[in-house]
């Protein structure tokens, strides 16, 4: 879905990534709108001044970036996808790539000896991954640096703003506008808020399946980064033992942990770590070396789906896709994973998908691959397997 987005620097048609057509989901939302009215003077405060290092943190969709692009905005996400939809309403707009600098969240924070001027943040849905990126980014501030964070109000709790406190300095929130609302933080460099408490670890307990023993690495922002997720756990006590020396891909990575139980099985195998967050890439990457023998190798890819893997090359594919797109409930996520993972495999390739039963992933995977058979099942979940090339006549 395009949406003109309006603010004082012009009107942008913007898309989210991939593009498509039928998506009607908006690139931008009434925080981002917000937070651009604000810094423009129109919310009944002086326009804020932008000259110097604009640092952009979560920008979903590469709204803020792209309407700041004048200002040559540095850009933080999390989200290879948002990178993505960045560069391309940086283009729609008549920018070049080097309108905006673009970091990762494991990159390091930008300016770290001048300081940052301007500090935006889109709040994120994960609580931690805001704590992550605040003790990050807080040796950069100096005592005159404007922060200002922006979300629905939905997405703003006391505990966010009890993180800003903390961990910048006083804070403050505006009126709601449009079920919107600003957070204003003075920066205090007296506060002494330390290092990240990020990554955490844990080890798998006994009655985990093919994942006992494992140690876990967690970075901030991963799904249930506390504990293991309950559907992970049940496919790991279901989890296939694919072919000695197959290749194996955890597609929606998370922490790692399914890839790595693969792996744990069979060191011969060649296993790639698929998701399109930064965190979670660098989280599988962690597990991977918690638990492999030292010199043992994988790929490590934070991309669309399996977009960057080459047709015909996947023995098995293990998945367990994400049905939300940050406050948004969406099956797309999971059909391009499993339209990428038919093109991935090789004849006679298998895809094993867990998922809650009420999603009926089993009607997409018939109608993608002839096929879907489930391999175990609870009240609240389904272990599905689909082969590619096989017929089941349903």
């Amino acid at each position: 879905m395009n949406d003109r987005l309006s603010t004082s620097w012009g009107d942008y048609d913007l898309t989210r990534f991939p593009a498509d057509p039928r998506d009607q989901l908006r690139a931008w939302s009434a925080a981002d709108a917000y937070l651009l009215r604000h810094l423009a003077g129109e919310e009944g405060a002086p326009a804020v001044d932008l000259t110097g290092t604009v640092v952009v943190v979560g920008d979903r969709w590469g709204a803020l970036t792209t309407a700041l692009a004048g200002h040559e905005p540095v850009q933080i996400t999390d989200s290879f996808l948002a990178r993505e939809a960045t560069l391309a309403n940086l283009a729609r707009a008549g920018h070049t790539p080097d309108a905006a600098r673009l970091l990762t969240t494991r990159d390091a924070p930008p300016a770290p000896g001048t300081g940052i001027d301007v500090l935006l943040i889109r709040v994120p849905k994960s609580l931690a991954l805001l704590e992550d990126q605040l003790h990050r980014i807080a040796p950069a501030l100096r005592a005159d640096t404007v922060v200002i964070g922006t979300g629905m109000v939905t997405e703003i709790h006391t505990s966010t703003l009890e993180l800003f406190e903390r961990i910048v300095g006083p804070t403050k929130t505006s009126l709601a506008r449009q079920k919107a609302r600003l957070i204003f933080s003075t920066p205090d460099l007296a506060l002494a808020a330390g290092p990240s408490p990020w990554p955490r670890t844990y080890m798998l307990p006994a009655d985990s399946g093919a994942g006992a023993g494992l140690t876990v690495v967690n970075h901030a922002g991963i799904f249930c980064a506390e504990k293991l997720d309950i559907g992970t756990r049940f496919f790991l006590k279901h989890l296939p033992r694919a072919r000695a020396g197959a290749h194996v891909v955890d597609l929606g990575c998370g922490n790692g942990v399914l890839g790595t139980a693969a792996f744990v099985a069979d060191p011969d195998a060649t296993v790639t770590f698929i998701d399109e967050s930064f965190q979670a890439v660098a989280s599988a990457e962690a597990t991977f070396r918690a638990n492999a023998a030292e010199g043992a190798t994988a790929e490590f890819l934070a991309g669309d789906a399996l977009a960057a893997v080459p047709p015909g090359t996947v023995d098995l594919v293990l998945n367990n896709p994400p049905f939300h797109s940050h406050q948004a409930t969406t099956g797309a996520t999971a059909w391009r994973m499993f339209s990428g993972a038919r093109a991935a495999l090789r004849p006679g390739g298998e895809l094993w998908v867990v998922g809650n039963r009420h999603l009926g992933y089993h009607l997409k995977l018939r109608k993608l691959f002839g096929n879907a058979r489930v391999m175990a099942s609870d009240p609240k979940f389904v272990v599905l397997r689909a082969v590619k090339g096989e017929r089941d006549g349903r």
